[in-house]
């Protein structure tokens, strides 16, 4: 699966790549940037971040939450 559309800004192809894509194309988004180079870098290392992201596996969605944090030594 390729997204050829609504990649706005790099958090857009991060998402896209967790959620499992094959890839993105990003023309719009690099070329109406303020910084066009800048926002093509950070297009690349969201793609890297995203798919490896993928790769590694989200650990399990929970309804609670889970403190990993030890409970001595709190201020009551």
């Amino acid at each position: 699966v390729i997204v050829d559309a609504g990649i706005g800004c790099a958090s857009d192809a991060a998402i896209a790549m967790e959620l499992g894509c094959d890839g993105v194309l990003i023309n719009t988004a690099v070329a109406e940037a303020k910084n066009p180079i800048l926002m093509a870098e950070a297009m690349k290392d969201a793609v890297i971040a995203g798919r490896k992201s993928f790769i590694a596996g989200r650990i399990k969605k929970k309804v609670t939450a889970n403190p990993s944090s030890p409970f001595e030594g709190l201020i009551e």
